[in-house]
């Protein structure tokens, strides 16, 4: 039968092991020493990083210029939107509400395929975003927050510019409030399906290239639609699917509604949901972190959500996280 967790924001929202979850809730006071992850090679890591963010965008240049010379191949959309929609799942569902929330439960193989279309989404391997993601609840817009645009960025117009743009790409680059693997993500370190997955992250990172190169390929039959493949699947892909991401740390912590209370500034950008698979409801998600569904009710589109109901109708997902009405209505009576 499905589940309904209390929603204590830093219980909840943490979805740490039970043998964890007392160090890392019950310390007074503000983040420390124990709770950043300490970065190996930071120039290394950064050069990275870079490369991630910065050749989507002259990918981009290359669609204008392909644009402007041909009308853009049907192949070139159905390898764009099989890439996009399947590692973008693979974040949402796998990463953020399987991974971090733990707001259902499934067999070995569905956790592996998730872990593996998540790390094909080039955000990082599965324990390090977990991590981060978990202390990005512990700390919501306070000091120990990775990736705050309201933590030490200054006031008025210049210092909300500063505070979206490090919340967007620039906490990327640092490594001062990484969340720590041991600290907030151990389940996931003792997790043998994981761990492999996290292993063998250049992989899928190689497949994610791959593959819809291969697709272009299948489709076109030509080397043309292959390259072109590689594009729209490749560079075209990560670029949005990057930036909508990036836009739920950013965008979503600014603009907005809040219809729940909560002790941070989530707020919900509907226009944002179709693109996001459903994570722009965020002040949702913060009002209640381990919920299966984000969106609301039948106006609010949550595609994640209706892929993990998928699941549980064919019986590989269970013990679904579920938020009744009474609840919602009681966060909503306190706001």
């Amino acid at each position: 039968m499905p589940a309904d967790r209390p929603s204590n924001e830093r219980s909840a929202g943490l979805a740490v092991a039970p043998q964890q979850h007392e160090a890392v809730t019950d310390r007074a006071g503000g983040p420390g020493p124990e709770d950043v992850e300490p970065c190996g090679n930071e120039t290394l890591d950064r050069i990275l990083t870079g490369t991630v963010t910065i050749v989507p965008f002259l990918a981009l240049g290359v669609v204008a210029w392909q644009v402007w010379t041909r009308l853009l191949g049907w192949s070139d959309l159905v390898v764009f939107a099989v890439m996009y929609v399947t590692t973008g799942l693979g974040v949402t569902v796998g990463y953020h509400r399987l991974f971090t929330h733990r707001s259902f439960r499934t067999t070995p193989a569905v956790r592996a395929v998730l872990a593996v279309l998540g790390s094909a989404a080039l955000e990082g391997p599965v324990t390090a975003w977990v991590a981060d993601h978990r202390k990005h609840h512990a700390f919501s817009d306070r000091p120990g927050d990775p990736h705050s645009p309201h933590v030490d960025h200054g006031g008025g117009v210049r210092g909300t510019l500063r505070g979206l743009f490090h919340a967007h790409v620039g906490w990327l680059f640092l490594h001062t409030d990484r969340g720590s693997k041991r600290r907030y993500a151990r389940d996931l370190l003792d997790d043998p399906i994981v761990q492999a997955v996290d292993r063998t992250y250049v992989v899928w990172v190689l497949a994610s290239l791959a593959v819809p190169f291969g697709l272009g390929w299948a489709i076109g039959g030509t080397l043309a639609t292959a390259l072109t493949g590689l594009l729209w699947g490749g560079g075209v892909r990560l670029l949005l699917l990057h930036h909508v991401t990036f836009s739920i740390n950013s965008l979503c912590h600014v603009f907005g509604r809040r219809p729940f209370r909560t002790s941070d500034e989530s707020r919900n950008l509907g226009w944002l949901a179709l693109a996001s698979f459903g994570e722009s409801w965020h002040n949702n998600h913060h009002a209640f972190p381990t919920s299966a569904a984000h969106g609301h009710g039948r106006r609010q589109l949550d595609p994640s959500a209706a892929v993990i109901r998928a699941l549980e109708r064919v019986g590989l997902a269970w013990d679904v996280v579920r938020v009744d009405e009474r609840r919602r209505s009681a966060k909503l009576a306190a706001s």
